[in-house]
């Protein structure tokens, strides 16, 4: 069993750097949610540290539940993947998600604050597992898959601000707080539908938004939402440095461009790849800023 999991680890969901994603997600939303609110003076212990874990195995257990969402339809389009060619059996990572989630929920259990939170989490993730008891409408509609599904993001948001204001005795509701939800919300949203939008050329039996509605409507939404997301993430570092500002400016401005030559010459590039690299330039600029302005309030030199 273990040699399957690997082989499934390894081309779906790469354990390390996914476990340093969740520690990066983590600690984003946590640093911008408290240097907004003029903290400065931390206490890191076990809990932050679980709840990076807490984002890893949650992330985790969506992609091997899309897995067994989506068994059928992978047979038919990608059987190549692990599971649909047979390489990985359902078992092998339903015993493996089981147990990731037992330690999960104990450790929130004893280490964090806001098991509420936690707890509605996995209740959206249970209810997105099961279609939310809708599967034939769902499944069939691409548009209602999206706006059913991609809201867990936010709610994963949620669950760290959760943690993070009862444990400073920070307020729950505010404009930071929102746009601190909004921040990863929107390069998941993005990334969701942009790799559903191909060339016309590009096409296949797999539903895309694309061939719903024409590739030039999607990406126009798309540009739209990416212009918000930078809007959010303005808002929360222009008081922490301005250099990340105009930073961020750039980015989008060369992403805007990519959205345009897309739309003017489908064939040339995938769009989804563009987007992926808009965002780890974006989310890089954000920590840095986070990490820049710690430094500066550390050793006492003044961020641009």
């Amino acid at each position: 069993m273990l040699k399957r999991l690997n082989i499934y680890f390894r081309e779906m969901y790469p354990l390390i750097p996914r476990l340093l994603l969740g520690f990066i997600v983590f600690g984003e939303i946590y640093f911008i949610v408290l240097l907004n609110n003029g903290v400065t003076d931390f206490n890191i212990t076990a809990a932050e540290f679980i709840g990076g874990f807490t984002v890893f195995s949650f992330l985790c257990w969506l992609r091997i539940a899309d897995d067994f969402k989506d068994y059928e339809l992978d047979c038919r389009l990608f059987a190549h993947r692990p599971l649909p060619s047979g390489r990985v059996k359902k078992k092998d990572l339903a015993i493996f998600i089981s147990l990731l989630i037992a330690v999960t929920v104990i450790l929130n259990i004893l280490f964090l604050n806001n098991f509420p939170f936690f707890l509605f989490l996995y209740i959206y993730g249970t209810l997105m597992s099961l279609w939310f008891f809708h599967k034939k409408k769902i499944q069939k509609s691409l548009p209602l898959a999206l706006v059913t599904h991609n809201p867990v993001q936010m709610i994963l948001n949620v669950y760290i601000i959760s943690f993070t204001c009862i444990k400073y005795g920070l307020p729950g509701i505010t404009l930071t707080n929102f746009l601190a939800m909004m921040t990863l919300y929107f390069p998941a949203l993005i990334w969701e539908i942009s790799r559903k939008i191909k060339a016309p050329e590009d096409e296949t039996e797999y539903v895309t938004y694309s061939k719903l509605f024409g590739y030039k409507k999607p990406v126009k939404f798309v540009l739209i939402l990416t212009i918000a997301d930078i809007i959010t993430n303005i808002l929360l570092v222009y008081r922490l440095s301005w250099l990340s500002v105009i930073a961020l400016l750039v980015n989008v401005a060369w992403m805007t461009w990519k959205f345009l030559e897309f739309m003017g010459e489908p064939k040339k590039f995938r769009l989804v790849e563009k987007v992926e690299r808009y965002t780890y330039i974006q989310e890089s600029i954000m920590l840095l800023t986070v990490a820049g302005y710690i430094a500066s309030q550390k050793f006492g030199f003044t961020m641009i």
